[in-house]
């Protein structure tokens, strides 16, 4: 019997928001940030269907100032880290639960704010899965 565990999560994808940074009462800072990601799957007629998948990531200590300065809606980002399960009570005594990736490492795969390389962009989907195209200028990004 094995006692090893594996808990990582590596990912890339594009912000679907601007990052929101806050600080804990500890002082540390905390951003977060949600990625798409998508998926393509063969349908039964054999054609590639395209599905997003949206994830929720807390970026910890200076790496989250980092994100949060320089950083923006669009932008592409490789994450690192690992996945954490949660669960409250609602005000309404209603259990919750979610699981987020808590990143170790972050990458920013894009130039500088405004400095992306229009022909690096991969297709983005917004939540209803529709497709801004390659090069789709920033407003015209799904999410």
């Amino acid at each position: 019997m094995s006692y090893f565990n594996i808990n990582r999560a590596t990912l890339i994808g594009r912000l679907t928001r601007e990052p929101e940074l806050r600080a804990l009462p500890s002082g540390t800072s905390v951003c977060g940030l949600r990625i798409a990601c998508n998926s393509a799957r063969k349908d039964a007629e054999g054609a590639l269907v395209e599905k997003p998948n949206y994830f929720d990531v807390s970026v910890y200590g200076p790496a989250a100032e980092s994100v949060a300065n320089y950083m923006h809606r669009g932008s592409r980002v490789g994450i690192d880290g690992r996945l954490e399960w949660r669960e409250w009570e609602t005000a309404e005594q209603q259990k919750r639960q979610a699981v987020s990736i808590v990143a170790d490492t972050v990458q920013f795969l894009d130039g500088p704010r405004g400095e992306r390389d229009s022909a690096d962009h991969e297709d983005a989907a917004d939540e209803d899965g529709e497709l801004a195209g390659v090069g789709a200028e920033e407003k015209d990004l799904g999410f």
